[in-house]
């Protein structure tokens, strides 16, 4: 239980970044943050005190915080697009990842140029642009943002962050 995720909001409610319960139990305790969301029913307990834990907090001050760069790996590139093939939207599978305009086209490893493909359809693409090889793209690759990082790569673990992370429905 101590060590499952709570959403750690700045003063204006603006997502920062997710703690462990734990972590956000102590700043509770000192005064660093108040308590927004909890995951319901249950609690921590301790000798004289009973605390609900926390599934969602937010700092008692604003914190000015320079955005954590998200780097560019084929593992991120994958989790990026969800395990999805960019090109037929089959997510089983091995996948591997793709320049969508080939390196020898002057196309560079970068967030807008790489995406998530199944075998099968990277190498029916092979050396070519999605157009060449009458494919089309599902989706246009784009650098993740910090939004964007916690609902993907760190996940949510709780419906209640839902509201925080700017989410009507997430599957």
């Amino acid at each position: 239980m101590l060590n499952r995720n709570v959403l750690i909001l700045n003063q204006n409610y603006e997502p920062l970044t997710v703690c462990s319960v734990k972590r956000a139990v102590v700043m509770m305790l000192l005064g660093k943050v108040e308590m927004i969301e909890t995951m319901d029913g249950h609690m921590l307990h301790s000798v004289s005190a009973a605390i609900r834990v926390p599934s969602v907090v937010r700092l008692g001050f604003y914190v000015k915080v320079p955005r954590k760069r998200i780097f560019l790996s084929r593992k991120n590139i994958i989790k990026r697009d969800g395990h999805r093939c960019m090109y037929c939207g089959r997510s089983e599978g091995s996948m591997t990842v793709d320049h969508v305009v080939p390196k020898r086209m002057g196309g560079r490893d970068t967030w807008e140029n790489l995406v998530c493909a199944c075998t099968k359809c990277n190498n029916r693409k092979g050396d070519r642009t999605p157009e060449q090889a009458n494919m089309t793209l599902i989706k246009r690759p784009k650098k993740p943002n910090h939004l964007m990082f916690i609902q993907r790569f760190i996940g949510i673990s709780d419906d209640s962050w839902k509201p925080y992370l700017f989410m009507e429905d997430f599957h």
